[in-house]
């Protein structure tokens, strides 16, 4: 079972020679636990495809201490970098195009010829600083289901599978950041997160281009079926049907709310900042339960809650788990 250590200087000290050695560390962050790995070390990181059993086709974020180590790795534009001073450390993941005979193993772009890249606050931005490498990390949770936002989630699904977890509590944020690519003299938004749409348009000057979710994968999150519980997820309920489990949302009950297998609201007053760090921890309690259907009252697109609908319905989309799947289903 993993060692969980409370995130003091010591214990930052101790994930940084684990993730040298090359062993796998769950780190938090403040959107959700990430499964850590040296990002230049191809064994490492393979040991991330294969502790969540993610297919090889889905590349990942690679997490950096400053501007000046993304510069090593990646081609930063005026853009980006404008995008950088604004939000970083932060919820914003950059796509920019890789730089020849970088040390960033292949595994981790999956092939693509670009680089996703964070700059995550916190205890997760010190462990690199000390190790002076950038770390791979997806979020700490077999590949599909849903997200840690603490350490006992990560625990009770990839304990047996992983040397260390740091705990610094429940993620502030709850949701995965959101990711961008520039391109041309616009900027596309590949996967809705924890920053809005709304803030990162206010910065450019003008509004994301969206593309189609179903879309050839150019960043991490972008499978059709992503995020899911065991149980069905139905959506956008106005009547709960009987032996449902209910995620509810502001003040207002669907029809039938009390034949629920058991509830819990995202955010009694509507908050959806509120929903959007709620929303992984109650889903899985919600999955604990065994019911066969999750039912999810309507939640509004404005601000965060285009990523909080991103992530139900991908949530609720068939299960997949190859590019042969993908297409079928398109």
């Amino acid at each position: 079972m993993a060692l969980i250590l409370a995130p003091d200087e010591q214990a930052i000290l101790t994930a940084a020679s684990a993730l040298a050695e090359g062993k796998l560390v769950a780190i938090p962050t403040e959107t959700v636990y990430g499964l850590a790995a040296d990002a230049t070390n191809g064994d490492a990181v393979a040991g991330i495809f294969e502790a969540k059993g993610r297919p090889h086709f889905n590349p990942l974020i690679c997490h950096v201490s400053d501007i000046a180590m993304a510069a090593r790795y990646a081609v930063i534009d005026p853009l980006s970098r404008r995008l950088m001073d604004a939000f970083w450390p932060g919820p914003l993941t950059l796509v920019l195009p890789l730089k020849p005979d970088t040390a960033i193993h292949p595994l981790v772009a999956a092939g693509l010829d670009t680089i996703a890249l964070r700059m995550p606050r916190g205890v997760a931005g010190k462990i690199i600083a000390v190790l002076d490498r950038p770390l791979a990390a997806p979020s700490a949770n077999t590949s599909g289901k849903i997200s840690g936002t603490s350490a006992e989630a990560v625990a009770d699904d990839l304990g047996q599978k992983i040397a260390l977890i740091l705990d610094a509590g429940p993620s502030e944020v709850g949701l995965e950041s959101t990711i961008v690519k520039v391109d041309g003299d616009g900027v596309l938004l590949l996967r809705p997160g924890g920053l809005t749409a709304e803030d990162i348009e206010a910065v450019i000057g003008g509004k994301l281009n969206r593309i189609d979710q179903r879309a050839a994968i150019q960043a991490p999150g972008m499978m059709v079926s992503h995020y899911a519980p065991s149980a069905g997820v139905r959506l956008n309920v106005h009547e709960v049907r009987e032996g449902e489990a209910l995620l509810a949302f502001g003040p207002e009950r669907a029809r039938g709310a009390e034949r629920a297998l058991a509830s819990f609201n995202l955010s009694q007053t509507g908050n959806l900042r509120e929903a959007a760090a709620n929303l992984f921890d109650f889903m899985k309690r919600l999955d604990s339960l065994g019911g066969a259907v999750i039912a999810v009252e309507p939640i509004p697109f404005n601000g965060l809650g285009e990523a909080i609908n991103d992530r139900l319905v991908r949530a609720a989309a068939p299960r997949v788990s190859s590019i042969a799947e993908m297409e079928q289903i398109k």
